[in-house]
């Protein structure tokens, strides 16, 4: 009877064993088999689809970046009118782009269209026409080192935003970050290499693990038009301002020490700085950096699909991927992740909130002072009050996931903004005071987008006009033309002998 038994078990063991067997080697044929190249991608091929074909679950993972019906405390993937949410924000950006359109970032999927939707790249008729120039496509698609390598960088920043219209049309992609030949990260936007050789620092020697964030540095980063480069005067050259360093105050001396700026106020009058987005500078000095973890670890986790571990292209918002992203490291339930996420995002709201509102009453009462014959002389420290004091505000609130990724550089830079903000509204009332206005400057009426919009004079029923009459009539033909010019591509398949 206890042989009978024996025998019985053995069997089940053998067969179960031999069950797992089968199931690791067909895993192992899965994996062997997956990347078996079906076409050769050309060198700057731009086309997401066509790199697809080699990579079909990263690029099946990409794809889900379409998906828009996320929304976090501060971000997300979901389209949210930030304009809308905040109505200071027209008056802070009053005569700059950012007042008229300023919605939260969709997924990498729409990096186009959304700037072909945006007010703030106007309603051209044509090429040369337009508020924007040329450098402003340079982080939106893999048609940017492809149009670089064939025409130059400087001629790509030359002109305007419409002038490169009909060559830019795939989104975010493939080619933005690997090479064609050997897949590997590479850095395809040269500013991101210019601005390490001017920190004495050679790109070509980051690891593979310091390449999983830079390759997201090469547009999450604060930047500015250099129309004085050396050899290059005239051209918006696209230029990274870290010279003398990341922080905001570094940043902030760089642009001070050569007079730059990137509008005149339309209110106040003072010479502004606009952070764009310094997501990179900001998560180096959070406790993510330092310990090692890049920005792919959290927004393109690992994950496994037949046996193959790969890179999830579906590049998103962490809180919305918890178990891949956080609870690799944290063993902490997904809801009390987020909410530590929350609150930490909160209590850095309410220092920003209170920053923007005194950043408002700056720019009204500077328009007052003007109102009242001031001069230049008794402006100048003020106005520049106004720079600095909104420049950390910008700083802070542009690296969207900043409060989360360094809460205490946050904090310290939102602190020293509302101190710059004290020192120049104490400075407005004495010199209101001394023009002969001793009371509080009447605040314009803020409650919709609407009346903030109204308020610093834009003809937003014009803007919109113009925006839809290049959608009708301009849009249509780059489309056109790039979808011609596409066909001429071809794919070529690889060879079974290969």
């Amino acid at each position: 009877m206890k042989n009978k038994v024996l025998f019985i078990v053995t069997v089940i063991v053998v067969f179960l064993l031999g069950l797992l067997a089968s199931s690791i080697v067909n895993r192992k044929n899965e994996a062997k088999y997956k990347y078996v190249p079906q076409v050769e991608i050309n060198e700057n091929e731009p086309r997401n689809e066509e790199w697809g074909k080699n990579f079909p679950a990263e690029y099946q993972s990409f794809l889900q970046t379409e998906q828009g019906d996320f929304a976090s405390f501060q971000g997300g993937n979901a389209m949210r009118d930030m304009l809308e949410e905040d109505t200071r924000l027209a008056v802070l950006w009053a005569g700059y782009g950012f007042s008229k359109d300023y919605n939260q970032g969709r997924g990498h999927q729409y990096a186009v269209e959304d700037i072909h939707n945006s007010l703030r790249t106007g309603g051209p008729k044509g090429n040369g026409d337009g508020p924007m120039p040329a450098t402003c496509w340079t982080c939106k698609s893999p048609d940017v080192p492809r149009l670089m390598n064939e025409i130059g960088i400087a001629e790509f920043y030359s002109g305007k935003w419409a002038d490169k219209g009909e060559e830019i049309v795939n989104p975010i992609g493939c080619a933005d970050c690997h090479d064609s030949k050997t897949m590997k990260l590479t850095i395809t936007r040269p500013a991101l290499v210019e601005a390490f050789e001017v920190m004495g620092k050679d790109i070509n020697k980051a690891t593979h693990q310091e390449m999983r964030s830079l390759v997201c540095a090469q547009c999450h980063v604060e930047y500015y038009f250099n129309k004085n480069t050396p050899g290059k005067e005239g051209v918006p050259y696209l230029t990274f301002p870290w010279k003398d360093g990341m922080s905001v105050e570094a940043m902030e001396k760089y642009y001070d020490d050569m007079n730059f700026k990137d509008w005149t106020h339309k209110l106040s009058k003072a010479p502004m700085l606009k952070a764009q987005h310094p997501g990179y500078e900001t998560y180096l000095t959070g406790v993510h950096a330092d310990r090692g973890v890049s920005c792919a670890d959290c927004h393109m986790p690992y994950k496994s699909e037949g046996g193959q571990k790969f890179t999830d292209h579906h590049i998103q918002s962490p809180l919305n991927n918890v178990a891949n992203s956080c609870q690799v490291c944290h063993r902490e339930e997904a809801e009390k992740l987020r909410s530590n996420v929350y609150e930490r995002q909160q209590k850095a709201a309410e220092s920003r909130l209170k920053l923007e509102d005194a950043l408002v009453k700056m720019h009204v009462e500077a328009k007052k002072c003007w109102d009242l014959g001031a001069t230049e002389e008794q402006m100048k420290d003020i106005l520049m009050d106004i720079r600095h004091a909104q420049w950390r505000w910008d700083y802070a609130a542009a690296a969207h996931g900043a409060s989360f990724h360094s809460p205490v550089e946050t904090a310290r830079v939102l602190a020293s903004g509302l101190d710059k903000a004290t020192e120049g509204r104490v400075k407005l009332a004495r010199l209101l005071a001394d023009l002969g206005h001793n009371k509080p400057v009447e605040m314009p009426d803020l409650s919709s987008k609407e009346k903030a919009q109204e308020y610093i004079g834009l003809d937003m029923e014009k803007l919109t006009k113009e925006k839809e009459e290049f959608k009708e009539n301009l849009l249509p033909k780059w489309l056109e033309a790039a979808k011609k010019r596409e066909a001429t591509y071809g794919s070529k398949q690889v060879s079974a002998a290969q």
